[in-house]
């Protein structure tokens, strides 16, 4: 598809290649566990869905318990995240109706499986809009297609995708984007790369502005940083491996990092309170990861080992516990939430 297109109207941009190609690749696949490409969070521990069910228990506890509450999850996987953290909630009282956002026919099942009586949407924007939501969105906006500018001879540049020498690889566009790009870069060493993420921002703000008018709070967990950078950040990942993004698209999953601040800059310009961002592992041990690891290790003290071998993943600053970010949301009115 992409060669046809090349030959026909010239290279196309990252962002179109990195949306079809993760467009193709999740609508045909189970990406997650072992057998498949990688593995996200709640698939390593129960713990970590479970303490996001607490965190989401506590903040409509504090609230006042509103009527009306949903739980919404975004890029759910196979709906381990969401099963764990719907098991805790109803322990204190808590069984909202699930609304899921996933376009994949193939998650979808699973989901069901794991979620029975689950609704799906394709995007956000078709969400329920008429009372306050408990939200999640683990390693959902880094597949979300980025845009990138390239700093040439010329000035700035789009990246683009072309096909040459029986290959896909990045070019510099030819048209001028000096005014695209941020004041502050423009005077930047030439090959200097710099990342957006419409697609991303758009979400964020769709969500911020349901906060704002109908209540709830949320959480957005991802890989991604908190101060302004340059690089450019998009790799694959099949079975486990990284590999070249340009290779096969459409067979290995497209990322790039987030950028935090400025998903909270949108969230706030759209009316929602921002808790903060603060790493995964120190997420994880205000909500008491260690405790709980405890609980389950005396209980079945064979395990206890597999779940020390889960904590030092979920919450290391050598595994995910200091490149994995945590952005808490929440509607104007509701309280701040903990571990912020």
């Amino acid at each position: 598809m992409f060669r046809r297109l090349i030959a026909n109207h010239g290279p196309i941009t990252l962002q179109h290649y990195m949306g079809e190609s993760n467009a193709r690749y999740y609508a045909a696949n189970d990406p997650l566990g072992s057998a498949g490409d990688f593995v996200t969070a709640p698939e390593i521990s129960q713990m970590f869905g479970e303490l996001i069910g607490v965190w989401l228990t506590d903040m409509w506890t504090r609230a006042g318990r509103p009527a009306g509450v949903r739980y919404v999850e975004l890029g759910p996987g196979r709906g381990t995240l969401a099963s764990d953290a719907l098991r805790v909630m109803r322990r204190h009282g808590l069984e909202p109706p699930v609304h899921f956002v996933e376009g994949s026919a193939a998650l979808r099942r699973l989901q069901a499986s794991a979620v029975p009586g689950a609704h799906w949407h394709d995007d956000p924007g078709s969400l329920p809009d008429d009372g306050p939501v408990l939200l999640v969105g683990n390693e959902f906006l880094d597949a979300l297609p980025v845009r990138q500018m390239v700093k040439t001879a010329q000035g700035w540049r789009e990246r683009m995708v072309d096909w040459q020498d029986g290959r896909f690889l990045p070019v510099s566009g030819d048209r001028p984007m000096d005014a695209a790009v941020p004041p502050h870069w423009r005077d930047a060493p030439d090959q200097t790369v710099i990342e957006s993420c419409p697609a991303a921002a758009a979400v964020v703000d769709e969500i911020a502005r349901r906060l704002a008018r109908h209540g709830g709070a949320g959480l957005l967990i991802d890989y991604g940083y908190t101060a302004a950078q340059t690089g450019s950040t998009l790799q694959a990942v099949r079975a486990h491996q990284k590999v070249d993004p340009f290779a096969a698209p459409g067979e290995a999953d497209l990322t790039c990092l987030v950028d935090f601040a400025a998903a909270a800059e949108v969230a706030t310009v759209a009316g929602a309170r921002h808790l903060g961002t603060t790493g995964q592992g120190d997420f994880l041990r205000a909500l008491g990861i260690q405790t709980r690891a405890a609980q389950l290790s005396n209980v079945a003290p064979p395990q206890s080992s597999a779940i020390r071998a889960a904590v030092h993943r979920l919450i290391d600053g050598d595994e995910m516990g200091e490149l994995f970010k945590v952005m808490g949301l929440a509607a104007p009115g509701w309280p701040d939430g903990a571990a912020f």
